[in-house]
C-alpha cells in the first residue's frame, strides 16, 4: 500500500536506473502530522514568519483524524498531501471507500456510551472548510483548510 522506495531513471551517464529514497505516502496519522508539521514549519521559515502553536496543534489533530478514519472506515489511505497557502494548510486524505463520512451518536439505542466516533466532528470543528470528492477511480478524498492564525 505505501512505497518506501521508488525506481527511477535518471540523466546521468553512470546509471540508467537508480534506487532513491522518497518521502512515502504516510500510512499511519503519526507520519501524516509529521508530513503536516514539515510543511507549516518550513512555511513559516520561508516567510519569517511565526507559527501559531495553537493553530498547528489544529492542523495536526485534523491531520490525524483524516488519516485514522481512512484507516479504520475507508478501507486504507491511497493518497496523501499537505499544502500550505497563505495562512491556511489543506490537508488531502484519499481511501477505497465512497462512504460519506458521518458523526456517530455518542450513545447507543440502549443509552450506552460509544466509544469513538468524535473524529468526524473534530475536523469539521476545526476545519475553515472540509469537502469530499468522489475519485474517478472509486473511493473519494477528503480536504480540510485549516486556519493557521
Amino acid at each position: 500500500m505505501c512505497e518506501e522506495h521508488r525506481t527511477e531513471a535518471t540523466p546521468t551517464p553512470e546509471l540508467s536506473i537508480a534506487r532513491r529514497r522518497v518521502r512515502p505516502r504516510p500510512c499511519r496519522p503519526a507520519e501524516a502530522r509529521q508530513a503536516v508539521e514539515r510543511a507549516v514549519s518550513e512555511r513559516c521559515r520561508a516567510t519569517h514568519t511565526p507559527c501559531d502553536a495553537q493553530a498547528l496543534s489544529d492542523a495536526l489533530l485534523v491531520a490525524s483524524e483524516l488519516t485514522t478514519n481512512a484507516i479504520l472506515h475507508g478501507g486504507g489511505i491511497t493518497d496523501f498531501h499537505v499544502t500550505v497557502e497563505g495562512r491556511v494548510v489543506c490537508v488531502s486524505v484519499s481511501d477505497r471507500s465512497a462512504a460519506l463520512p458521518v458523526a456517530k451518536q455518542p450513545v447507543d439505542p440502549q443509552g450506552r456510551w460509544r466509544p469513538g466516533g468524535h473524529g468526524w466532528p473534530i475536523v469539521c470543528r476545526l476545519a475553515r472548510d472540509v469537502r469530499v470528492t468522489d475519485l474517478p477511480s472509486g473511493g473519494k478524498c477528503i480536504t480540510a483548510v485549516v486556519p493557521l492564525s
